[in-house]
């Protein structure tokens, strides 16, 4: 075994230990949801955003609150309401005066999107025009006021929720700003077993707490580290013959695709 394989397989190594101490550490606030929690893992360090689905009551804003107390990074909670405006999340800018001088000038004031996770809370209560300002950010990890670019930390990670039982004053997500979205999740249900561990949780006082276990450093690493994963040539194929079936009228598509489908999947899926 050469070095180089010597060092991969460490760094494999490594990598398993720290989404292990991370599945742990958030298995200590958040009762059941193993797959929610490994989904949202795997988004972290496949560099993509993740939009979680579910009743009120589920625990999604716990489990995000709980995945950034885990991670040595800067949290923003965005809360969505009808009147929030573009500016109110990526910033604006405003007139400063120096006193010395009185001269007059423009200074950007950075939002609350200028953080490593955001947790944006009831994404669906905003306006489309709200909404689309998180595109550029969730895309190219950048905000642009005034034609200025402003670069966002790294790593960066949108973990937004919304309720699909509430529909009255809300906007359904556009569809370029889905695409941003590496998961949709779907949290169910706790079972009667977790109902019983919550329980006995929140009614004998006892409440854990997650600590910080990976740094941002730490997660870049290991996003470089999943790149260089190797992939067969069949199973390439197959993700390639599976992204051309979605395509209604395509060479693999089915009859059912073109049937209920009216646009495939892109190359970014």
């Amino acid at each position: 075994m050469t070095e180089e394989q010597t060092n991969v397989e460490q760094l494999c190594r490594d990598f398993r230990k720290m989404f292990q101490s991370l599945r742990d550490e958030v298995g200590k606030v958040i009762v059941g949801h193993a797959e929610i929690v490994d989904d949202v893992l795997i988004s972290l360090f496949a560099g993509g955003h993740v939009l979680l689905e579910g009743v009120p009551g589920l625990g999604k804003t716990l489990l995000v609150r709980t995945l950034a107390d885990s991670l040595s990074l800067e949290f923003r909670r965005i809360q969505f309401t009808p009147d929030l405006m573009p500016a109110d999340i990526i910033g604006t800018n405003i007139v400063m005066e120096d006193r010395s001088t009185g001269r007059r000038m423009f200074e950007f004031q950075r939002g609350p999107i200028f953080a490593q996770i955001i947790l944006a809370d009831e994404i669906n209560r905003a306006t489309p025009k709200t909404q689309s300002a998180m595109l550029e950010a969730m895309q190219e990890h950048s905000v642009t006021s005034s034609g200025t670019m402003y670069r966002l930390p790294e790593p960066f990670l949108v973990l937004a929720t919304q309720n699909p039982i509430e529909q009255e004053g809300t906007y359904p997500l556009p569809e370029a700003q889905l695409d941003r979205f590496f998961f949709k999740l779907l949290v169910p249900y706790s079972n009667r077993e977790e109902l019983g561990a919550i329980l006995d949780r929140t009614t004998a006082g006892h409440n854990p707490a997650a600590r910080p276990v990976v740094s941002g450093e730490q997660i870049l690493a290991a996003r470089h580290l999943v790149q260089r994963v190797a992939i067969a040539p069949h199973v390439q194929d197959y993700a390639i013959r599976l992204i051309l079936a979605t395509h209604p009228g395509g060479e693999f598509a089915g009859e059912q695709i073109g049937r209920y489908l009216r646009f495939g999947a892109s190359p970014r899926g």
